[in-house]
């Protein structure tokens, strides 16, 4: 297994597999690298070299103590594409992993990259502030928080078969194999880590960093996301980057890179290439 040691002493685990130009895929909160096994065998499949690390806390990453905010995952990434001396890279970030592809653009620069994509993203802000009146209370976190404390192990079995996937949607066909993916994934990563990760992707203001963004970004997100609200995020990131360009997918949930992925993926492409 491939690892990177950060200059705090961090083991971060990655993927790296093919040649070609790089795509560095970014994952959401809890989970780990292998959430974008089904796009790493696609564009690896398209010739392109794909890239994916366990963020710090997660999956087969070291279980640190601290370090788990923005600034750490951005430093993190930055830490393995100067590793890995990528040029050219196209970002792509889920959720949480969203945040971290801008403030990691925001904070190091743009100079080993040709384009980023968010998807169903947490920028610019999720907690609801007098700059934010549409985002919400903070006592929703405080809940997730709560829930994550007393039974982390249901939590992680409660959000797949519910909002996550959107399985708790009228008409909808839950996956059992898809639910207990995310609830392996999410086991595998630390507590500590989780716990804090929940104010990182919320609290953090990303707007200064998505106005720093000069490359082309792609901004996908489902208007029935139940985990970060379509009208306070995806349309506010296309406006504030400047060259964004916003795609709404009807019905579509939080997790539709994995439920809704041969459509994700063919945008992806076209996206890339265009």
């Amino acid at each position: 297994m491939a690892f990177i040691k950060t200059k705090d002493g961090t083991e971060i685990f990655y993927k790296d597999w093919g040649s070609g130009q790089p795509i560095v895929f970014s994952h959401g909160w809890p989970l780990s690298a292998d959430d974008w096994d089904t796009q790493m065998l696609f564009f690896l499949g398209k010739g392109f070299r794909v890239i994916a690390h366990d963020r710090r806390g997660h999956g087969r990453s070291s279980q640190t103590s601290d370090g788990h905010d923005m600034d750490h995952y951005a430093d993190d990434l930055a830490a393995l594409t100067a590793h890995l001396d990528l040029k050219n890279a196209v970002h792509v970030g889920h959720s949480t992993g969203g945040g971290e592809v801008a403030h990691y653009l925001g904070r190091h620069g743009e100079s080993r990259v040709a384009k980023a994509v968010l998807i169903s993203a947490v920028p610019p802000i999720m907690v609801k502030t007098a700059d934010n009146p549409g985002g919400l209370p903070k006592e929703v976190f405080d809940g997730l928080q709560a829930q994550l404390a007393a039974n982390r192990s249901q939590f992680y079995r409660d959000l797949p078969s519910g909002p996550f996937y959107g399985f708790n949607r009228p008409g909808a066909k839950a996956s059992e194999a898809i639910i207990q993916n995310w609830w392996r994934q999410g086991m595998m990563g630390g507590a500590k880590a989780h716990y804090d990760g929940i104010v990182a992707f919320s609290q953090t203001d990303f707007t200064e960093d998505l106005k720093k963004i000069t490359v082309p970004v792609l901004v996908m997100h489902g208007d029935d996301d139940q985990i970060v609200p379509y009208a306070d995020s995806g349309p506010l990131s296309a406006k504030l980057v400047k060259n964004g360009t916003l795609k709404t997918y009807k019905g579509f949930p939080h997790g539709m890179p994995t439920t809704e992925a041969e459509t994700i993926n063919a945008d992806l492409l076209a996206f890339i290439k265009s």
